[in-house]
């Protein structure tokens, strides 16, 4: 999401990129799955895990999770790394995370109108929430053999940030915000405080998450916070 500051604290949002679950690519599209009603929520994906193994009705079952449905993306394996100058090897070590707010950044610019090759030197700030490293717990299966020149800023969370920053030569803040599952609201909250504070021209702010290890989703199961059926009731 691209904000720009305008008079003394208004703040403009000028452009607007996303991908969500139900096969969402952008904001109409998004806009559209609301107003038919739609329903994002799916089975686990067979190139994730396989849901069954992880599966038990039973809450306290070891190493089995009480939800077989969830919101998922897609594809989270493509990626350009020719577009953003990075090296086929780099991009294999890189968290599906950080490619993904990549290409969204140059997304939102797009839709602002906005040329990201113009914007070097600008003082501006990149603000992601983001509360999960699940390739990270994929990568660490392959021991530390695997570890490689890449691995440690491909698995770091603050990393995600970065790139886009380094991408596009941007002198602002640069950060990523884990506050839990309020992450990528603190993370807007974040640069509309520095827009109006002078701190920065514009901003990118936004958040991703991707649920890419049975890990992570078993962990969630034990302390309660899956629905059995996959979906949330929070207002019940």
């Amino acid at each position: 999401m691209s904000n720009q500051s305008y008079g003394d604290n208004a703040i403009a949002v000028v452009g607007m990129s996303c991908r969500l679950p139900g096969g969402v690519n952008g904001p109409d599209s998004f806009w559209d799955l609301l107003v038919a009603g739609g329903d994002a929520v799916g089975e686990v994906p067979a190139d994730r895990w396989d849901a069954e193994t992880f599966w038990s009705d039973d809450p306290a079952a070891p190493g089995r999770a009480v939800a077989r449905r969830g919101g998922f993306l897609d594809r989270v394996d493509g990626f350009d790394a020719r577009f953003f100058g990075i090296s086929p090897r780099e991009a294999v070590a890189m968290d599906p995370q950080q490619r993904l707010v990549l290409e969204l950044a140059w997304e939102a610019l797009e839709n602002a109108g906005s040329v990201p090759d113009r914007l070097r030197g600008s003082r501006a700030g990149v603000f992601v929430g983001a509360m999960a490293d699940d390739y990270a717990t994929l990568s660490r299966r392959a021991g530390v053999e695997a570890i490689g020149a890449f691995t440690s800023t491909g698995l770091a969370r603050s990393v995600i940030a970065n790139r886009v920053s380094y991408l596009l030569g941007l002198t602002g803040p640069s950060l990523v915000v884990d506050s839990g599952q309020s992450s990528a609201l603190v993370a807007v909250h974040q640069a509309c405080q520095a827009l109006a504070r002078g701190e920065v021209s514009w901003a990118l702010a936004g958040g991703v998450n991707l649920i890419l290890a049975p890990e992570s989703s078993v962990a969630v199961s034990k302390f309660g916070g899956l629905s059995p059926d996959g979906r949330a009731y929070v207002f019940d």
